[in-house]
Parts: C-alpha cells; sequence; structure tokens
C-alpha cells in the first residue's frame, strides 16, 4: 500500500507542476506561487481511498496482468481528479449546510507567510478547469477521451443537482435516497469504476450494462452506516463529533424517526431538531433510543448488504463483479 501511495503522489508532483507551467492560465511569478502553495496545503493525504480507487479497480479489470508505467500515471491521474473533486464537493456542503463541525483546515485555506486567507478552497481550486486539463493533455488521444469528459461532466451536474430544503416535514426516505445518490454515489463509486472501465474496455456502450442501481444502494448503505455512528458511535472513531442532530441534515435516523414515531413523540422532534442547544440535542438522542432505531440500524444492515452482494453477483462479468466486491 506503501508503495501504491509513493507513485500516487509522485504522479501528482508530475500534474501539479504541469498545471503550474501550463502557458493557458498564464500565471505570474506571484500567482505561481500562491497556487503551488495551495496545491501543497490541500495535497491528497491519509489513506487515499479514492484517489487509489481507479488504480485498484483497474487493477482487478486486469486480473493478475501486471500494469504498465503509463497505465499506473493514468489510473493515478484520474485518481487525483477525484481526490479534487472531493475536497470541491465537501467544501460546497460545508458552506451551504453551515455547519460548525467542519474542520476548518478541510476547506478554508490559511497560509501565514500570506496572510490569513480564509480562501473557500473549493472556488479557488477550479477543480472543473484543472481536471480538464489534465484529462486534454494525458488523455486527449485515447479512443475512450469523449466518453471520459462526458463522465465527468456528467457526475458534475448530478452533485450539483438541487436536492431539497431543510424542512424537516419535507424529510423521508425518498429525499435521503436522492441526496445520497447525489452527494456520494456518483462520485465516489460510479465515477471511478467508470474511468477503470474506459480504460479497460475503452468503449462506454459496453460499460452502461452496470446496474446503477448498485452505486447507489451501495452508496445509502455507506451513508446510512456514516449516519449511526455519528449519533451512536464514539466521537473518536470518526475523528470528530457527530453533529446530524443541530446541523439539521436529512440523516437515516431522523428520517426512520419520523417513520416511526407517534404524534407526541414527532412534535418532540419537530420541537428540538436542528437546535445547537444540548439539552435539545439530548431529547433526540434520547428519543432514537425509545424508538429502538439501533435496533433498525442493525437489520438495515444486515439485508442492505445482502441485496447488494446479489446485485454484484447478477452482474455477468466476473471482473467487474471483483471490482464492485472491493468496494463494498
Amino acid at each position: 500500500m506503501a508503495d501504491l501511495k509513493s507513485k500516487f503522489m509522485a504522479v501528482y508532483s508530475v500534474l501539479k507542476s504541469e498545471l503550474l507551467n501550463d502557458p493557458v492560465f498564464e500565471h505570474n511569478d506571484f500567482s505561481r506561487q500562491w497556487l503551488e502553495g495551495m496545491f501543497d496545503y490541500n495535497a491528497p493525504e491519509g489513506e487515499l481511498n479514492l484517489g487509489l480507487s481507479v488504480l485498484n479497480s483497474y487493477r482487478l479489470l486486469k486480473q493478475g496482468e501486471a500494469l504498465t508505467e503509463d497505465e499506473e500515471f493514468l489510473s493515478c491521474a484520474l485518481g487525483l481528479c477525484l481526490e479534487w473533486l472531493q475536497k470541491y464537493f465537501s467544501v460546497i456542503n460545508g458552506v451551504t449546510d453551515d455547519s460548525k463541525s467542519h474542520d476548518d483546515d478541510s476547506y478554508m485555506f490559511k497560509v501565514s507567510k500570506m496572510g490569513s486567507l480564509r480562501m473557500n478552497v473549493g472556488l479557488t481550486l477550479h477543480t472543473h478547469k484543472y481536471t480538464s486539463r489534465i484529462l486534454k493533455k494525458h488523455f486527449r488521444g485515447k479512443p475512450y477521451y469523449v466518453d471520459l469528459v462526458d463522465l465527468f461532466n456528467e457526475v458534475m451536474n448530478l452533485v450539483h443537482t438541487r436536492v431539497g430544503e431543510k424542512d424537516l416535514s419535507k424529510f423521508s426516505l425518498s429525499l435521503y435516497r436522492q441526496t445520497v445518490a447525489y452527494k456520494t454515489a456518483y462520485y465516489s463509486l460510479y465515477l471511478p469504476v467508470m474511468c477503470a472501465l474506459l480504460m479497460f474496455d475503452e468503449n462506454m456502450d459496453n460499460n452502461h450494462d452496470i446496474n446503477q442501481e448498485i452505486f447507489i444502494e451501495m452508496a445509502i448503505y455507506f451513508q446510512v452506516r456514516d449516519d449511526y455512528l455519528n449519533c451512536f458511535g464514539h466521537p473518536v472513531a470518526g475523528g470528530k463529533r457527530g453533529t446530524d442532530i443541530q446541523d439539521f441534515n436529512c440523516s437515516w435516523l431522523v428520517v426512520k424517526a419520523l417513520d416511526l414515531c407517534n404524534d407526541e413523540q414527532k412534535k418532540t422532534l419537530y420541537e428540538n431538531y436542528g437546535k445547537h442547544d444540548s439539552i435539545c440535542i439530548a431529547k433526540v438522542e434520547e428519543l432514537y433510543k425509545v424508538l429502538k432505531l439501533q435496533d433498525a440500524y442493525l437489520e438495515y444492515e444486515a439485508s442492505s448488504y445482502d441485496k447488494i452482494t446479489k446485485l454484484i453477483e447478477a452482474h455477468p462479468r466476473k471482473e467487474v463483479q471483483e471490482v464492485l466486491k472491493s468496494f463494498l
């Protein structure tokens, strides 16, 4: 794994240098220095699960066949585009939900040498512009280039779709599924798998036989687990305190609670959900326990995993099954 990370970061260095010296952007010395600092400050880090997802998926599709240096480079280049998309979307979500729980470093750019520049990374990275330049430089000669550009544009458009307002009376499982599909399924699951398949097959028409329901169900499975841990998990486990209740998030727990509670319990939920008050938060958490949402989650987790596994195993191509199972 360490070797894969070092290869990924080597590709990051190459692409960063290309973008900083790309004549299209007409950088002067100051802007180039500023952008280089911003790139490095927001460089991919951690496990790089999303960044390495294209490379790992492509390796599974090759079924043990060694990858060429070019294949590794291109897979990592697409992975870097995904890392930047993830950063961009987390910034947009952080700004639109006005949460006080976000780590400032995840969406504010501050560099002491340049002063306190509270710069929204999602806007300053110009993610779509940089991604387009990477795709054009390194993939333009590939048979699947047009399909690849269409794929990124499709995901950008989907994730920017407005999926609802913060109104408890409008929270529903349907809204929840739609939100997760737009915010998670397409850029974190659908996009990396489809990128790998395009590199492998070089034809988008061959890849549309993957049922998108697999990606959506898998994304919901992940998100429901995240929502559950946000309330019932240990604060340290996720690296942050759970704030879905006070942030008025359309989480699986509140959607499930609305489905199960009686009129009196619903009144309690309406009066206390979305308030930054410890007493209100405690009342909602207690209601969750009364409604036995922990048991409901465990039941959902088991049935959902079984459903996703069956969807994957129904796919006719074994190598694609392996890719999807690796994500699960």
